[in-house]
């Protein structure tokens, strides 16, 4: 018991909010403070993904011009994932499909798939082991088709500026299934502006397109906002740890993100310099963007079998120097 408090939330804890208003009007969010320095908000209604993330009150992430937006207004045509981009600090992209609209074995699949865009079925949290846990699970499952459901569980220790996430994935359904899966990590201002330094621990760097192959050797150099900017993507190869670091040296601090590159053998660099379209996306996951049709013609397409499930895990790491 600390005396000189009245509730335990004068120094960490989590609040629920719902939002008044707007496309967003009635979505639930979580809001975690961890008690040094670290705050999450967890939108509930888009996968329990991370929507905002500030460290000792400076802002971390890109939050798009959508702003929020309720999965009501999520058009899965083509590339109109788009209009419901809020982007936030992770957009989880997937389970059916990642990257680029086609069409694999007669589906036709849409930008990045639905996953980000579904609610979560439920949610809880609770305090363990010094530790702030959340857990919640999103379906994306369909009659005549595929049946997949992921299982997220965040673990926020207290007092110390770094999370995890778990996500399990498993095919509930009777027959094989192909599943995808890309974490959208997003940098924003002011942590990120063309001063930021950014280390990528790869062996391989492979540009998406020409395009991007033209400034190859400025991957690593941000850039001021440019207007009529055309977005660069860079796919890294790592072998065993993946890791991935920004670090602003006007504000003395950075993040970083840590996973098993075995599992996520997927990692890209989307380097987006324009006007209030200014982000860098450090993405994980077990495939490119380039279509879930050229992921299973390059052999890198996953599969589960029917009851069979898969974890995968990022650690994310706030840092001052």
């Amino acid at each position: 018991m600390n005396q000189y408090i009245g509730h335990y939330s004068q120094c960490y804890g989590i609040e629920e909010h719902r939002l008044v208003g707007g496309k967003g009007d009635g979505m639930r969010l979580l809001v975690i403070n961890n008690g040094s320095g670290l705050e999450a908000t967890i939108s509930l209604d888009r996968n329990a993904d991370i929507s905002r993330l500030r460290y000792k009150g400076m802002n971390m992430s890109y939050f798009s011009p959508c702003g929020y937006v309720a999965p009501a207004y999520y058009e899965s045509k083509g590339a109109d994932w788009l209009k419901s981009f809020t982007a936030g600090f992770l957009t989880t992209c997937g389970l059916q499909a990642v990257g680029s609209p086609c069409t694999d074995e007669g589906e036709e699949l849409p930008l990045h798939g639905s996953i980000a865009n579904t609610p979560t079925e439920y949610s809880f949290w609770y305090e363990e082991d010094g530790c702030l846990i959340v857990k919640a699970r999103t379906s994306d499952e369909t009659i005549f088709g595929r049946k997949l459901c992921l299982c997220r569980t965040y673990t926020f220790p207290i007092g110390k500026n770094e999370f995890t996430f778990s996500d399990t994935i498993k095919n509930t359904g009777d027959k094989k299934e192909p599943f995808e899966i890309l974490y959208h990590m997003n940098m924003g201002y002011p942590l990120l502006d063309e001063d930021s330094v950014v280390k990528i621990e790869s062996e391989e760097v492979t540009p998406r397109n020409k395009h991007a192959a033209e400034d190859i050797k400025n991957w690593m150099n941000m850039e001021k906002p440019t207007p009529g900017y055309e977005e660069r993507c860079y796919y890294h190869k790592m072998q065993e740890r993946g890791y991935a670091s920004i670090y602003q040296p006007k504000k003395n601090i950075g993040l970083a993100m840590e996973y098993d590159a075995k599992e996520l053998d997927g990692f890209v660099e989307w380097k987006m310099m324009g006007v209030r379209d200014y982000v860098l996306g450090l993405e994980c996951g077990n495939c490119y963007p380039d279509g879930r049709d050229v992921m299973r013609k390059t052999g890198m397409l996953k599969f589960l079998k029917s009851g069979e499930t898969k974890q995968y895990q990022v650690k994310i790491k706030c840092f001052e120097k």
